[in-house]
């Protein structure tokens, strides 16, 4: 028998089975994709910061963006307001990058100028600044301490231009001043403008008659109408404007026939004319004065004639 044991083992070992592998892609995690966008986002926003930085950086360190003359400095719109007005604002700007320039600050000083409505300011790359005004329209002159200017419905006083391009025709107005509170003088030119609008309402054009507005009395509009014959003082109160101005045209040469001196007409009350009213308020005012005067003459002698050390006795009033 033959031991297998110990049998030498052979030189020739047949090969062992191999155990199959499946090839193929490592399993990813389930949110991969979420990472990937997450990574993909922060590398584009940090591009974009890198490139936002660097242009800021060049914006605001570069000589080609610096305004170094009023001459890169344009304004448009301004008819009665200077340039040299203009530049007084943006004078702390010139020489000073343009991105540094305040521009809703050098806006809000601008429409501080009177005559300035609004006003826009822009930048123009590289170094420009454009400017555009919007002016106030003037609807009436204003005379205050014997000095006259112009005035728009906002009740905004403006100095009459050095050099205007238009000339203005308007009716001068009294009772409005720069020491009225804005609010005042809105209101008394929204009474104005009513009066204007009703007087040429109706295509005659009464207005082009009136040479003065008196509206320092809220509850009556006083206006002076001048012709040929002279110029009248007419009362017109608050409203129907356009009516007791027809009254006054209908009858103002029966009222000259009627009186030798036609000074003025109150036209405030229904079915009522009083003529020459403020001559006769004068003349009862000075009546009054005078007698007034004339009383404190008559005490001031009497206490000048009475002996000395008697005193003077005063009347007393019996009840």
């Amino acid at each position: 028998m033959l031991d297998l044991e110990d049998e030498a083992e052979s030189p020739f070992l047949r090969g062992q089975k191999r155990v199959p592998v499946r090839r193929g892609a490592i399993p990813l995690p389930r949110n991969a994709g979420r990472v990937k966008a997450i990574v993909f986002l922060a590398l584009f926003v940090a591009g974009v910061a890198g490139v936002w930085v660097a242009l800021e950086r060049y914006g605001t360190q570069s000589w080609r963006f610096r305004l170094d003359s009023s001459d890169n400095i344009t304004v448009s719109g301004n008819n009665n307001v200077s340039r040299a007005q203009v530049l007084d604002v943006m004078a702390s700007d010139l020489d000073r990058n343009i991105f540094y320039v305040p521009l809703a600050q050098r806006q809000q000083q601008l429409e501080q100028i009177p005559w300035v409505k609004s006003a826009s300011v822009m930048r123009l790359l590289p170094n420009r600044l454009k400017i555009v005004i919007a002016e106030r329209t003037p609807i009436a002159f204003v005379e205050d301490k014997s000095h006259i200017q112009l005035v728009d419905g906002d009740g905004v006083i403006m100095d009459m231009p050095k050099h205007a391009i238009t000339k203005f025709s308007f009716p001068v107005i009294v009772g409005i001043s720069d020491a009225d509170p804005l609010s005042v003088r809105a209101a008394r030119m929204k009474i104005y403008t009513e009066f204007i609008r009703e007087l040429d309402s109706g295509g005659a054009h009464y207005s082009a008659n009136v040479s003065d507005l008196d509206l320092s009395d809220p509850d009556d509009l006083r206006a002076t109408v001048t012709d040929p014959k002279g110029a009248v003082l007419v009362h017109l109160g608050t409203s129907n404007f356009l009516d007791h101005f027809k009254t006054y045209v209908a009858h103002v040469e029966e009222w000259r026939a009627q009186f030798q001196h036609l000074e003025s007409v109150d036209l405030r009350y229904a079915n009522q004319v009083i003529v020459n009213p403020d001559s006769a308020a004068a003349q009862a005012k000075m009546e009054a004065a005078n007698a007034a005067a004339a009383a404190e003459q008559v005490a001031t002698q009497r206490q000048t004639q009475a002996p000395a050390g008697v005193p003077v006795k005063k009347s007393r009033k019996h009840k």
